[in-house]
């Protein structure tokens, strides 16, 4: 990618990484005294991959939207194994806008941001659970530019943006062309997927084509009525198992803490009303890197920042903790940091024989929605030099 070429060109003997910093110690000696110059790297700027949702919740997307419920951990788990060009992980923002909805406001075009770019999995689950389907004037041009409009997509160009709008309403309605929005898309560096949802050649004949390729994106179509067969596995209740013991190793605090310790929960359990496997899918992606909790979990928050406990108030810690000294607190962070990752790291093994499993059982176990939208991703992010070990 240009902008890690032109880093690499410019320090030299400078090795840059994900997690560290480098130092590039230079010596220069003359006859009388040695003189040394040191100069400390900044760490190379985050990358992300940001994609926007723009789902159409009227009347007919009940399979869509329980798609996405479902598929959700798949997309997730895909991107744990997901590097930049110069092997650093990229990080995961979503964002999720409803569409086509007779109970969303005529006057902002029937669409909603539900949620503005995050990487908090239990927030993106909650308000993917959240949504209900109701008729409506499906306009994609407009909920194209809208996301356009409010989301910060940022002007990185290494970053991976992305927009999949799904919806089975001709692409061309409401007073804002559709031309117009993916136009405005391409000078944000932002690709525009169409996912249309029924017959192929009935999405190409209603421009949802269209509204792909004018960005370079993909167009695709889909059975979202589809029921996804999960194949069950000899490892899916050992690692349900250890997702409630991965539950007890989060150590809440703030403001926030108890809430989202809570969300963590009914997240699990929306997921179990979907189906089991659901919950293994979930557990494998909380046993990952893109499951961070800094803002709520102690544990996480100390590995971002020793600091962290030296500025919490006594009325932020949680009960267990009130009363205890510096120390004792750091050793009970230490030690559930370390049960974690002990419970991670048998998840992801677990879930390396699972996969095994079905492949050896069925050759393909994704969804519609799923199959669609990684195909997409994968294509377009090796453009940016992004590739999966």
């Amino acid at each position: 990618m240009k902008h890690i070429n032109q880093l690499l060109g410019t320090a030299f003997a400078l090795m840059v990484t994900a997690s560290s910093y480098a130092c590039n110690l230079k010596a220069q000696e003359s006859t009388n005294t040695t003189l040394i110059t040191s100069t400390v790297a900044e760490k190379p700027a985050k990358q992300y991959v940001k994609i926007a949702l723009l789902l159409d919740t009227s009347n007919s997307m009940d399979g869509l939207i329980n798609q996405a419920k479902a598929q959700l951990w798949d997309i997730v788990n895909e991107f744990t194994h997901a590097k930049c060009g110069n092997d650093s992980r990229p990080l995961l923002q979503i964002a999720l806008y409803e569409y086509g909805n007779d109970n969303l406001s005529a006057r902002e075009g029937y669409i909603r941001q539900v949620l503005g770019f995050s990487d908090d999995l239990d927030e993106i689950s909650e308000k993917l659970f959240s949504l209900t389907t109701n008729g409506g004037e499906e306009y994609c041009g407009e909920v194209i530019h809208t996301s356009l409009k409010q989301l910060e997509w940022g002007k990185n160009a290494d970053d991976l943006k992305m927009i999949f709008i799904a919806g089975n309403e001709p692409f061309d309605q409401g007073k804002l062309n559709y031309k117009d929005a993916t136009t405005n898309a391409k000078e944000k560096d932002v690709i525009v997927n169409t996912i249309f949802c029924g017959n192929y050649e009935q999405g190409i004949n209603t421009h949802w084509k269209s509204g792909a390729i004018l960005t370079g994106g993909d167009y695709m179509a889909i059975d979202h009525n589809r029921q996804v067969v999960h194949i069950a596995t000899p490892y899916d209740d050992i690692i349900i198992q250890l997702n409630a013991k991965l539950n007890n190793t989060y150590v809440s605090y703030g403001s926030v803490g108890y809430a989202k310790k809570e969300l963590q929960a009914v997240q699990d359990a929306n997921a179990a009303e979907l189906e089991e496997a659901v919950v293994v899918k979930r557990a494998v992606s909380k046993s990952s890197r893109l499951y961070k909790n800094s803002q709520w979990d102690l544990v996480d928050a100390v590995e971002d920042d020793e600091a962290v406990l030296s500025k919490l108030d006594e009325k932020d810690l949680p009960s267990e903790l009130k009363g205890k000294s510096k120390k004792e607190i750091t050793e009970y962070i230490s030690l559930k940091k370390e049960e974690r990752e002990k419970i991670q790291k048998e998840i992801q093994e677990l879930n390396s024989k699972r996969e095994m499993y079905i492949a050896e059982h069925q050759k393909e176990e994704a969804g519609e929605l799923e199959n669609a939208m990684l195909s997409a991703i994968k294509a377009q992010a090796s453009k940016k030099n992004y590739k999966w070990d």
